[in-house]
């Protein structure tokens, strides 16, 4: 299972989620605490291996301006909250899609991208509020062609939960490795060994 690291801000936080095995890197340039600027983005990524993604997470962007952030930050993919992605952009894209009950059944159907990404309902901010949406309200069984990421409100104390539940593609998390609201290295590094361990059972 892969682990994306998300809202992340400085450079020693990017290096502590590579060191650990982090498979995606998420970057916030939507209305967030977490926000940064695609140069900040450039910079602090330097030294990310290509074999690490590095996404930017976007709240119904501007197609023009998704695009500029995508070429200024030299982002590999783009995850969109807040719209349904009918455009076709030059990284693939992660679709965010809120459980919520019915309507998220709607926004399921017309989703196009390969990636799906199931989140708690927004809050403040969309997306990183620590909060675990009601798993039961999501079946899977119809979306075996697609590339499932579970993220809202994981920890290292439930993150093996969701894996044997949804059994996902990837796993998201950015409130679950911060202390006071700061991102805390050492549970970056406890999250992505939990998430990779794999006799959990």
């Amino acid at each position: 299972m892969k682990v994306k690291i998300c809202g992340l801000k400085t450079k020693k936080q990017v290096d502590t989620a590579v060191k650990n095995g982090a498979d995606y890197l998420g970057f916030v340039f939507a209305e967030s605490k977490r926000k940064i600027s695609p140069d900040e983005v450039r910079e602090i990524t330097k030294d990310v291996p290509e074999t690490v993604k590095k996404v930017g997470v976007m709240v119904a962007p501007k197609y023009e301006e998704a695009e500029r952030i995508i070429q200024q930050a030299k982002l590999d993919m783009l995850q969109i909250h807040g719209m349904v992605a009918t455009d076709q952009y030059s990284v693939p894209i992660i679709q965010a899609i809120s459980v919520d009950g019915d309507e998220q059944i709607k926004r399921i159907q017309a989703a196009t991208t390969d990636y799906l990404l199931f989140d708690a309902p927004p809050q403040e901010f969309v997306g990183g509020n620590g909060q675990v949406f009601d798993w039961e309200k999501l079946a899977l069984d119809q979306l075996t062609d697609k590339k499932i990421v579970i993220a809202g409100g994981l920890t290292i104390e439930n993150v093996q939960e969701a894996k044997r539940m949804f059994s996902p593609y990837a796993v998201d998390v950015s409130s679950g490795v911060e202390t006071d609201g700061i991102k805390d290295l050492k549970k970056i590094s406890a999250f992505l060994k939990k998430a990779k361990e794999e006799n959990n059972v």
